[in-house]
Protein backbone atom coordinates (compact mmCIF):
# COMPACT_ATOMS: atom_id res chain seq x y z
CA UNK A 1 0.00 0.00 0.00
CA UNK A 2 1.17 3.50 -0.75
CA UNK A 3 2.09 5.76 2.15
CA UNK A 4 3.51 9.22 2.77
CA UNK A 5 7.27 9.17 3.37
CA UNK A 6 9.53 12.09 4.23
CA UNK A 7 13.17 12.49 3.33
CA UNK A 8 14.39 14.82 6.07
CA UNK A 9 17.55 15.62 4.12
CA UNK A 10 15.41 17.38 1.50
CA UNK A 11 12.93 19.08 3.84
CA UNK A 12 13.33 22.87 3.79
CA UNK A 13 11.01 23.47 6.74
CA UNK A 14 8.92 25.78 4.54
CA UNK A 15 5.58 24.51 5.94
CA UNK A 16 3.99 24.43 2.46
CA UNK A 17 2.88 20.86 3.13
CA UNK A 18 0.85 22.15 6.09
CA UNK A 19 -0.85 24.84 4.00
CA UNK A 20 -1.55 22.46 1.11
CA UNK A 21 -2.99 19.92 3.55
CA UNK A 22 -5.17 22.48 5.32
CA UNK A 23 -6.44 23.80 2.00
CA UNK A 24 -7.14 20.34 0.57
CA UNK A 25 -9.22 19.48 3.63
CA UNK A 26 -11.01 22.85 3.86
CA UNK A 27 -13.61 22.08 1.23
CA UNK A 28 -12.98 25.45 -0.45
CA UNK A 29 -11.90 26.06 -4.04
CA UNK A 30 -9.73 29.13 -3.37
CA UNK A 31 -6.70 28.83 -1.09
CA UNK A 32 -6.66 32.51 -0.14
CA UNK A 33 -10.32 32.46 0.91
CA UNK A 34 -9.85 29.20 2.78
CA UNK A 35 -6.74 30.12 4.77
CA UNK A 36 -6.12 33.87 4.83
CA UNK A 37 -6.22 35.33 8.36
CA UNK A 38 -7.49 32.03 9.80
CA UNK A 39 -5.81 29.43 11.97
CA UNK A 40 -4.95 26.37 9.92
CA UNK A 41 -5.47 22.78 11.00
CA UNK A 42 -3.19 20.64 8.83
CA UNK A 43 -2.99 16.90 9.18
CA UNK A 44 0.78 16.95 8.70
CA UNK A 45 3.12 19.03 10.83
CA UNK A 46 6.67 20.30 10.52
CA UNK A 47 8.70 19.94 13.69
CA UNK A 48 12.37 20.11 14.60
CA UNK A 49 14.52 23.18 14.21
CA UNK A 50 15.88 25.22 11.30
CA UNK A 51 18.83 22.87 10.84
CA UNK A 52 16.86 19.62 10.91
CA UNK A 53 13.17 20.12 10.12
CA UNK A 54 11.01 17.04 9.67
CA UNK A 55 7.40 16.30 8.85
CA UNK A 56 5.13 14.34 11.17
CA UNK A 57 2.31 12.45 9.53
CA UNK A 58 0.23 9.36 10.24
CA UNK A 59 2.05 6.15 9.44
CA UNK A 60 -1.17 4.14 9.00
CA UNK A 61 0.18 1.38 11.24
CA UNK A 62 -0.70 -2.23 10.54
CA UNK A 63 -1.59 -2.71 14.22
CA UNK A 64 -2.82 0.80 15.18
CA UNK A 65 -2.98 1.49 18.90
CA UNK A 66 -5.02 4.64 18.22
CA UNK A 67 -7.84 2.53 16.76
CA UNK A 68 -7.68 0.11 19.69
CA UNK A 69 -7.81 2.93 22.24
CA UNK A 70 -10.74 4.81 20.67
CA UNK A 71 -13.61 4.53 23.16
CA UNK A 72 -16.27 5.61 20.67
CA UNK A 73 -15.14 3.56 17.69
CA UNK A 74 -14.52 6.70 15.66
CA UNK A 75 -11.15 5.53 14.37
CA UNK A 76 -11.28 2.77 11.78
CA UNK A 77 -8.74 0.99 9.65
CA UNK A 78 -9.96 0.09 6.17
CA UNK A 79 -7.70 -1.09 3.37
CA UNK A 80 -4.69 0.07 5.38
CA UNK A 81 -5.92 3.66 5.80
CA UNK A 82 -6.88 4.85 9.27
CA UNK A 83 -9.73 7.35 9.26
CA UNK A 84 -11.65 9.37 11.83
CA UNK A 85 -15.44 9.44 11.82
CA UNK A 86 -15.99 12.98 13.11
CA UNK A 87 -19.64 12.22 13.89
CA UNK A 88 -18.66 9.42 16.29
CA UNK A 89 -15.65 11.10 17.91
CA UNK A 90 -16.50 12.30 21.42
CA UNK A 91 -13.38 14.44 21.77
CA UNK A 92 -11.70 12.44 24.54
CA UNK A 93 -8.47 12.65 22.51
CA UNK A 94 -7.10 9.39 23.94
CA UNK A 95 -5.83 8.57 20.47
CA UNK A 96 -3.55 11.63 20.61
CA UNK A 97 -2.08 10.42 23.88
CA UNK A 98 -1.35 6.89 22.68
CA UNK A 99 0.03 7.59 19.20
CA UNK A 100 3.78 6.97 19.42
CA UNK A 101 4.41 9.23 16.41
CA UNK A 102 2.42 12.30 17.44
CA UNK A 103 0.40 12.05 14.25
CA UNK A 104 -3.03 12.89 15.66
CA UNK A 105 -4.08 16.38 16.71
CA UNK A 106 -7.17 18.16 17.90
CA UNK A 107 -9.01 19.82 15.03
CA UNK A 108 -10.87 23.11 15.03
CA UNK A 109 -14.09 21.31 15.97
CA UNK A 110 -12.65 19.66 19.12
CA UNK A 111 -12.40 16.17 17.65
CA UNK A 112 -9.36 14.19 16.62
CA UNK A 113 -7.91 14.78 13.18
CA UNK A 114 -5.15 13.03 11.26
CA UNK A 115 -3.81 12.37 7.80
CA UNK A 116 -6.20 10.25 5.76
CA UNK A 117 -4.04 10.33 2.61
CA UNK A 118 -6.49 12.75 0.96
CA UNK A 119 -8.79 9.83 0.07
CA UNK A 120 -11.85 12.07 0.42
CA UNK A 121 -10.29 14.75 -1.78
CA UNK A 122 -10.11 12.59 -4.92
CA UNK A 123 -6.42 13.36 -5.38
CA UNK A 124 -3.89 11.16 -7.12
CA UNK A 125 -1.51 11.81 -4.25
CA UNK A 126 -1.91 13.57 -0.91
CA UNK A 127 -1.78 17.37 -1.10
CA UNK A 128 1.31 17.53 1.11
CA UNK A 129 3.33 15.42 -1.34
CA UNK A 130 1.95 17.12 -4.44
CA UNK A 131 2.77 20.57 -3.04
CA UNK A 132 6.25 19.87 -1.66
CA UNK A 133 8.58 22.12 -3.69
CA UNK A 134 11.70 20.10 -2.91
CA UNK A 135 10.27 16.59 -3.30
CA UNK A 136 10.96 15.81 0.36
CA UNK A 137 7.48 14.31 0.80
CA UNK A 138 6.61 11.41 -1.46
CA UNK A 139 3.61 9.12 -1.78
CA UNK A 140 4.83 5.69 -2.76
CA UNK A 141 4.87 2.02 -1.96
CA UNK A 142 7.98 0.69 -0.29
Amino acid sequence: MKRVYVNEKWCLGCHLCEYNCAFANSGKIDMALALKDKPIYPRIHIDGDEKVPFAISCRHCTDPICVKSCISGALKSKDGVITVDKERCVGCLTCILVCPYGALTEGNDGVATKCELCIENSCESPACAAGCPNGAIVYEER
